[in-house]
């Protein structure tokens, strides 16, 4: 029994080596060489440049705030979610997923469409006699663009905990004189911290990787750190030494931010068991 286990986790070995360890070990190769193949720290050095520290700081701000608002949106939508019959849960998470049916590009031309200066949403506000507004080429578009289409991921793991809450907890805190307030912020909430956690998470990473969303609704007018390592590896300046070292300061960044996180998530179970 235990071959037949050992061999059927044979192909996540191989699909692990292929497509996991093996680009990390080419990233962390060419980061510390330069084009002749000789070891060096230039591409390291390199970063620690204003320019670079500011393009890194743009996009952990800008992601920050897109967490925040698929956070504030996707709380309340995922506790309605779990508070409704089980064939209505169905219909709603459906609806909710339909986004990632789509193509990320058809999405973020259809963004582009409605924030122009000359696009759908001006077109309504000036029949009441609003604008038009500028709101293409803007960080405010670029984090519109990122909260659709990363908002799924928040109300997934989320709704998923609350979803697994038993009701007869709930009822018990009613009976035990909670309110209605009370069971959403001492039940619910401590109990769906680790769907929060997994939501963060899932939007956070593609939210401060993204390069797509901020070429086309950012129309260039700013960088991210995703289109600056996107630049390095398909734009005129090609330069896959510096990208990759980009590339590997980005994921450590993203390893510290959800070790951080699994860390958080981990002292608010212990304080729920302790109590």
């Amino acid at each position: 029994m235990s071959n037949r286990r050992n061999l059927a986790a044979y192909p996540h070995i191989v699909w692990s080596a292929l497509f996991i360890v093996a680009p990390m070990l080419f990233v962390l190769y060419y980061t510390f060489t330069d084009g002749a193949g000789d070891p060096t720290l230039e591409n390291i050095t390199r970063i620690g440049t204003s320019n670079y520290l500011l393009i890194f700081l743009n996009s952990l701000c800008m992601a920050l705030i897109a967490t925040v608002i698929c956070l504030v949106i996707a709380y309340p939508l995922a506790y309605i979610f779990s508070r409704m019959r089980a064939d209505t849960q169905s219909i709603m998470m459906v609806l909710i997923m339909l986004p990632l049916w789509m193509n990320f590009l058809i999405t973020t031309y259809s963004w582009m469409t409605l924030l122009e200066d000359t696009g759908i949403i001006n077109t309504l506000l000036g029949y009441i006699g609003i604008g038009p507004l500028h709101m293409i080429n803007t960080p405010g578009a670029v984090i519109t663009g990122m909260v659709f289409c990363f908002l799924p991921y928040m109300v997934m793991p989320i709704y998923s905990v609350m979803a697994g809450i038993d009701p007869r907890i709930i009822e018990a805190a009613k009976d035990l004189g909670c309110s209605d307030r009370d069971v959403l912020f001492r039940v619910v909430m401590p109990m769906s911290i680790s769907g929060v956690i997994s939501g963060i998470t899932m939007v956070f990473v593609p939210s401060i990787s993204t390069f797509y969303i901020s070429q086309k609704l950012g129309g260039g007018t700013f960088q991210l750190i995703g289109d600056t390592i996107e630049s390095y590896f398909t734009g005129t300046a090609i330069n896959f030494h510096f990208g990759a070292a980009l590339s590997m300061v980005l994921m450590i960044m993203i390893l510290i931010s959800m070790g951080v996180m699994n860390r958080f998530g981990d002292e608010n179970e212990e304080r729920g068991l302790l109590k």
